[in-house]
């Protein structure tokens, strides 16, 4: 029977659910910071929502999603940042690739009975999100291949942690006003929604999307060889060549060359260093 080679241990995808929580907590946001009246605005996502009464309604709706190519990595494998153990006293090793840039859009708009009132809470959202300048600010989860959820420094994952803060590794998701849909764009999506078009706003969130984590028993070390020099061009040859066999024009005499600057201190190449200290 051949053997069957096994595989790191996988655990689940760390930012799986980072895109709801964005849009939760931009609505959260938005409800702790009211105090303009008495009666809470009524928090929306579907834009063809059209209360009967004298009910405010903000209206929060992520419409586009797109990857920052600015930010983009490449998708090798590299070491986890958690502190749970290294190759060195045994303990294991954790790789991930990159995380995943995205940036979420947002169309934030206001209803009340009173288009005047309607203008006046939309002046209010625009201020208070002015605010947020990082909407989310925690450690980062890592969600390990045995099922448990910790930090940077591999203690049980707790957001509102406090001591060691410095130490972690922290999830920062900002959020910033843009122009990005044009007044046409946004008849369009409302009518698409079969909604009645009212004055809008767009947002831009920025998150970064963890992948899975894999548990290897240690990294591979790598040891490259020293660069050697061309071998020089064969001597007896009637016409002068190089390393390659391209044939070519006579050779300059060899100059010895002196670098500019003053005499290194303690300079010695690696050909002469022993191998004890390579």
């Amino acid at each position: 029977m051949s053997q069957v080679e096994e595989r790191p241990a996988r655990g689940p995808m760390s930012g799986r659910s980072i895109i709801g929580e964005v849009t939760e907590s931009i609505q959260r946001f938005l409800l702790d910071g009211y105090d303009v009246s008495e009666q809470t605005p009524r928090m929306e996502e579907d834009l063809k929502y059209v209360p009967k009464d004298r009910e405010e309604v903000v209206y929060v709706y992520m419409y586009r999603v797109v990857q920052n190519t600015a930010l983009q990595n490449r998708k090798r494998f590299r070491v986890a940042p958690i502190v749970t153990g290294n190759e060195a006293d045994g303990g294991p090793m954790y790789y991930h690739r990159p995380p995943l840039i995205l940036d979420l859009f947002y169309l934030v708009s206001a209803h009340s009975k009173f288009r005047s009132d309607a203008e006046r809470l939309l002046g209010w959202t625009i201020l208070r999100l002015h605010e947020a300048t990082h909407l989310i600010y925690r450690p980062r989860r890592f969600s390990l291949p045995d099922g448990r959820d910790v930090d940077s420094l591999g203690r049980p994952y707790d957001p509102d942690v406090s001591e060691g803060a410095d130490e972690l590794f922290m999830e920062k998701v900002s959020l910033a006003l843009v122009d990005d849909l044009t007044v046409p764009d946004g008849i369009n999506l409302f009518t698409i929604m079969e909604a009645p078009f009212r004055p809008f706003l767009t947002y831009r969130a920025r998150v970064a999307l963890d992948g899975p984590l894999y548990m290897s028993s240690g990294g591979t070390t790598i040891r490259a060889p020293h660069a050697t020099q061309t071998p020089p061009p064969r001597s007896d040859l009637p016409y002068k060549q190089s390393p390659s066999g391209r044939i070519k024009g006579a050779v300059p005499p060899n100059s010895t060359r002196i670098p500019p600057g003053p005499q290194a201190h303690g300079y010695r190449r690696l050909s002469d260093l022993p191998e004890s200290e390579e």
